[in-house]
């Protein structure tokens, strides 16, 4: 090999480390509206964090919800599934990847409503309001998973 060849090597190893980490990565499937910003925006900030996106726009994710069972009340604008969880809602990615890690045995993981700060819901002011990612036990109860933002006590 001449040196040529040894610096294009180098030069290529990071990208072959891209591609090797975006194969192993787990494919999240998300439901969304055509019409919500902040779902499409939550959707760039799995795919920075090196997940592969399938994304589904629907006008009623109802159904969706109601068959990967996400728990009255705790909903959100979209609806996403990986690794045989759902992700419901503004959920960080690296909740997610912490999930798919420790695999409880759990339904899903959720963020109720829409928190200013979270992930997709970004504000100028860069200020990230208190928030708590859910995780939904088998029989649909939840439990603190993570908090974010503000002084998280």
């Amino acid at each position: 090999m001449n040196r040529r060849q040894a610096l294009l090597g180098l030069v290529a190893l990071p990208a072959v480390a891209q591609i090797a980490s975006a194969a192993a990565a787990p494919v999240v499937v998300v439901n969304k509206t055509p019409t919500c910003g902040c779902c499409g925006l939550w959707v760039k900030h799995l795919q920075a964090a090196g997940f592969a996106v399938q994304v589904h726009d629907l006008e009623n994710l109802s159904p969706i919800k109601e068959r990967v069972g996400v728990p009255f009340g705790m909903g959100s604008c979209h609806t996403a599934e990986v690794g045989g969880y759902f992700i419901e809602g503004h959920v960080p990615a690296e909740d997610i990847k912490r999930l798919l890690s420790e695999k409880p045995a759990a339904k899903g993981l959720t963020v109720p409503g829409m928190p200013a700060g979270s992930p997709g819901m970004e504000v100028p002011s860069g200020r990230v309001d208190r928030y708590d990612v859910l995780l939904v036990d088998k029989e649909g109860k939840t439990s603190v998973f993570a908090t974010h933002g503000g002084d998280k006590k």
